[in-house]
């Protein structure tokens, strides 16, 4: 490994005040200068500054002493305002200014300071406004020498250096965006606990104090400072390891607990049916009040929120005698009376402590029904389990003196389907989401559902970054910027731009489908594996082009991991080879399953091949996890990676079919748009014309070459017009190659014309168009003594009215658009359509912004004062249609929105579509499988030619996706057709 000098320039402070630039050695040959704190300073302080010294040492090799008295010619002084007492001579010398920060939040300044004490040449001082404040400045100084959060939870081994330098002005850095910020350790039954009970801590067989204090390092260093801790039965409650609450004092991290442990209390593990009866508060109150009182005594001097009200055992609706909805809120409202009752006898005179309400699942309900709740408690809203924020703050509601928060997932166990493996969520939908909630004045808590840690940790990280500093995450682009910044600190600037592109792919894909939900199976109950929704045969073979999409993946990802340095090769395993090879995987297993029972159904030789990448596909799957468990940093992480969280069919092992042999071989030929394959000639075959290429898409279709039987077999194919273009035309079949897939496309300069004239032919069956616009020709294809003919035909008119069009046209009867590539955009009286990056089917959406803007609900209002949209589109049938809207599922903000928008074809009276779902129902399980909602209304295309399609805003905050016209011609088909967009200038 080598070793380099580096001089880092901080430039990110404040300029303003005329403080000069000056430089300070961290780590010399000449020199070490020493960390000096005040031994009166609270144990995180202590902690931090030892860890930075820690940092400097992996590093430059050197030691950093960690003092209580500056000795030396270059000290570092690291205190606390009103804490330190050397932060306190420099303050009442006027060395220093610390008004920016003093009596804030969680904030701090670094600066250099010349001759700060006799005998004391320089200091560079890290100044905290409270304790957290002083442990986040120290660890900023890591980041600034090149120690990454994750240096020690994914092993990203720093670049040695054999001199470090800072040289930089005064930087303030806090308030931070929101005040409590942290993570929830959940569904750690397959990975976390059992990492740290065999692995990590075996000494206390759980995740105890050991572990706790690592994850409490690693939220240092991300600046949270809240845990959630793990509460599921595999794992003991928290406060029975009576030193897991002091470790979280001594690292200033604030104990929290999920929506069902009520006041620190985890129910799930704690509670005692045969020693404390029911778990019911209108039957129990007094043994369940005594549960509470102790916790609030043993926690009364730590820090906390305490989470109010009630729900049933382990995530179920709180069980009450009369099962209506005011005595559910009555007996709620109870509940959290004597609650704050007992946390008012547990808490020092004029003391309130933090208190959360988390109305989540049926707790919304009872919330929405009126549920009076005290201002001082923060309203913790929540997703719904898959990334969409259920409800947010209401105007009066914002200005409850308790503010409100958001408790976010990107893991979840539970309907309709767990994705509990691998890390599935969009960024950019976490953030389009988050932000809002910071809009909406959720800025108070912050909590992320991260599972078992791994492998969410770019997640974790944008997360908290973005509780940290909303400012730097204004726009979706800021997101790439991110994520591009972060792989340039864990892998260098080389392939920085490489992985953040590939981690956008992973995004994308996995937005389209969520790899633990390719079985197209459901949980609670637990179905089996089901076919799979995409198709095989329309629109280019949807199973198909994902295969390639994530063999794109593997591609990319095996490339740069052969150019990562040796020194991060164990980090970039853990942070992004291992995900996309899993996700990749995952999504080969039931790809090529569904390939193979496709092709056995033909009787191609293929399936055998097919069910040999099925297979290759699950053994990689066992293979790359027990090498994360095993041989990765010589097991430190064993068992923390488990490939198939509760057995779920998902991760089984899929049947397969194989064709059934034949004693001759024979040549069989499958084309687009059709299930079945092209039968003999001399049956009568519906299989044997490809689908109509149109001169204005230029459309590619393909025909599948197989082989059925086990001999080899030559083939040749003759097109008959000079106009028909073949990626191959003869070739080879055998078992190792039983089939070929043969791209169509056609020469349009020498393609005939069809007739000039103005307006569209007519004719409602795109297979059926009028003689003079189609033209016909056929593909024979040879082998041994058997001729096939496909046929091609050419759908090429000379239409006056498509001349220098550039919009979009019918395509087999359905146009379909992209929403961002709008004709025209006119902007509302209060809101316009703006664009988010890197979300969404097609990479990008529009949505109606700004969201405070009014909802515009009568349709004189929305032809008045909405932004719209338009669309130039060209058809060559008339008739009803169906316009297909696709949405991010998003919720409405609060009960007096809807997630809304109108649509109308020409001069017709716009029609309102709303996306919204409500509760559990079948439309949003759906959605959230799919991340997509899909709303259809019917419309007028009067006449074949020229047409205007209108989307207007009736909600701000809808984010439309794709748009679908469909005039009777969509086939099935999992996502919209490829954009029928106008391909051809006259």
């Amino acid at each position: 490994m080598k070793y380099w000098s580096i001089i880092l320039v901080c430039a990110i402070g404040i300029f303003n005040r005329g403080y000069s630039q000056d430089s300070f050695a961290i780590a010399s040959s000449k020199q070490m200068p020493t960390v000096v704190i005040d031994p009166q300073e609270a144990k995180v302080v202590s902690i931090s500054a030892q860890m930075f010294a820690e940092d400097v040492f992996k590093v430059s090799n050197k030691t950093l002493k960690v003092e209580s008295q500056p000795n030396e010619e270059h000290v570092i002084i690291l205190g606390t305002i009103g804490q330190s007492k050397w932060v306190n001579k420099l303050v009442s010398s006027g060395k220093i200014d610390v008004s920016d920060i003093e009596g804030k939040w969680e904030s701090y300044q670094i600066q250099i300071v010349n001759k700060p004490f006799e005998g004391v040449d320089k200091a560079l001082v890290v100044v905290g406004s409270d304790r957290r404040g002083a442990a986040f400045g120290a660890l900023e100084l890591s980041r600034k020498i090149g120690v990454s959060p994750w240096e020690w939870w994914a092993d990203v081994t720093p670049e040695k250096q054999d001199s470090i330098s800072l040289f930089f002005n005064r930087e303030v850095f806090g308030e931070p965006s929101v005040k409590y910020r942290g993570i929830f350790l959940n569904d750690e039954d397959w990975g976390l606990q059992r990492w740290a009970a065999l692995t990590y801590e075996p000494d206390t067989g759980d995740i105890g104090p050991k572990t706790y204090a690592k994850i409490f390092e690693l939220l240092l260093r991300l600046r949270g400072n809240t845990i959630w801790p793990a509460m599921h039965k595999s794992t003991k409650a928290f406060y029975s390891f009576p030193k897991n609450k002091q470790v979280a004092d001594d690292y200033a991290i604030v104990v929290g607990s999920s929506h069902a442990e009520p006041m620190l209390s985890n129910i799930n593990v704690e509670w005692n049916h045969d020693t404390m009866g029911e778990y019911r508060y209108d039957t129990n109150s007094k043994t369940i009040k005594n549960l509470f009182e102790k916790r609030a005594k043993e926690t009364a001097n730590y820090e906390g929120i305490y989470t109010v009200g009630m729900r049933g055992e382990h995530d179920s609706p709180m069980i009450v005698g009369e099962d209506d909805t005011e005595s559910q809120v009555k007996l709620l409202e109870r509940v959290i009376t004597d609650q704050r009752e007992i946390l008012k006898e547990n808490s020092k005179e004029g003391e309130i402590k933090p208190q959360a309400f988390v109305p989540y699942k049926e707790v919304l309900h009872y919330y929405q029904s009126g549920l009076e709740l005290p201002e001082d408690i923060t309203l913790v809203w929540t997703d719904d389990n898959y990334g969409y924020v259920r409800q947010l703050s209401n105007p009066k509601e914002q200005k409850r003196s308790g503010g409100a928060g958001v408790y976010y997932h990107t893991s979840y166990w539970g309907r309709p389907h767990d994705y509990l493996w691998l890390n599935s969520t969009n960024s950019m939908l976490m953030w389009e989401e988050m932000s809002k909630a910071f809009e909406f004045q959720s800025r108070n808590i912050w909590i992320l559902n991260c599972g078992d840690i791994k492998p969410h940790e770019y997640n974790i990280e944008l997360f908290l970054d973005m509780a940290w500093n909303i400012s730097k995450f204004q726009k979706s682009k800021d997101v790439i910027q991110h994520r591009t910044d972060w792989a340039n600190r864990e892998f260098g600037s080389k392939n920085a731009e490489r992985i953040a592109n590939l981690m956008g792919h992973y995004d994308d894909l996995a937005f389209k489908r969520r790899p633990e939900f390719m079985a197209w199976s459901q949980v609670e109950p637990v179905t089996k594996a089901k076919s799979t929704e995409l198709t095989q045969f329309n629109y280019g073979d949807e199973v198909s082009q994902r295969i390639k999409a994530y063999q794109d993946l593997i591609d990319s990802v095996n490339n740069i991991k052969k150019e990562i340095p040796d020194f991060r090769k164990d980090a970039f395993y853990q942070l992004v080879y291992y995900p996309v090879i899993g996700a990749a995987s995952l999504n080969h297993k039931w790809l090529y399953a569904y390939k193979n029972q496709f092709v056995a159904l033909q009787g191609r030789a293929s399936s055998s091949y097919y069910a040999k990448k099925m297979q290759e596909s699950f053994n990689r799957i066992i293979s790359e996890t027990n090498y994360y468990n095993k041989t990765l940093q010589k097991g430190k992480w064993n068992h923390i990676m488990n490939w198939s969280p509760r057995y779920l069919p998902v991760f089984s092992q899929p049947t397969f079919e194989l064709a059934q042999p034949q004693s001759k071989a024979s040549l069989g030929l499958a084309l687009e748009g059709y299930e079945m394959e092209l039968n003999d000639k001399t049956i009568n075959s519906f299989a044997d014309v490809l689908p109509v290429f149109n001169a204005y898409t230029k459309n590619t279709y393909f025909i599948d070459v197989f082989l059925k039987g086990e001999a080899s077999l030559n083939w040749n194919a003759v097109p008959k017009a000079d106009w028909i273009k073949m990626s191959k035309s003869s070739g080879t079949l055998h078992t190792s190659m039983p089939e070929e897939r043969i791209w169509v496309t056609l020469d349009w300069d020498k393609v005939p014309k069809g007739k000039n004239i103005k307006e569209a032919p007519l004719g409602h069956d795109y297979q059926l168009i009028p003689p003079g616009f189609k033209v016909n020709s056929t593909i024979e294809f040879i082998s041994e003594n058997s001729v096939y003919s496909v046929g091609v035909s050419a759908f090429n008119p000379n239409l006056e009215d498509l001349k220098n069009f550039n919009g979009f046209v019918e395509d087999k009867g359905f146009v379909s658009i992209n929403a961002e590539n709008f004709t025209q955009k006119q902007d509302g009286t209060e809101a316009i359509w703006a664009s988010f990056e890197n979300l969404g089917y097609t990479g990008n959406v529009v949505v109606a912004l700004p969201r405070d803007a009014k909802s515009q609900v009568l349709i004189p209002e929305i032809i008045k004062n909405s932004p719209v949209l338009t669309y130039d589109f060209y058809t060559f049938n008339f008739g009803e249609a169906d316009v297909n809207l696709q949405a991010i599922p998003t919720h409405a903000f609060n009960n007096d929105r809807g997630v809304r928008c109108a649509v109308a074809i020409d001069d017709a009276k716009p029609v309102i579509v709303d996306f919204q779902t409500f509760g559990r129902s079948g439309p949003w399980m759906q959605n959230v499988m799919k991340n997509a909602a899909v709303r259809s209304v019917k419309q007028i295309v009067n006449k074949a030619g020229m047409h205007t399609l209108k989307i207007w805003m009736v909600d701000p905050g809808v984010m439309v996706d794709q748009i679908l016209i469909d005039l009777g011609g969509w086939k099935s088909s999992y996502a919209f057709p490829q954009e029928t967009k106008m391909n051809r200038i006259e």
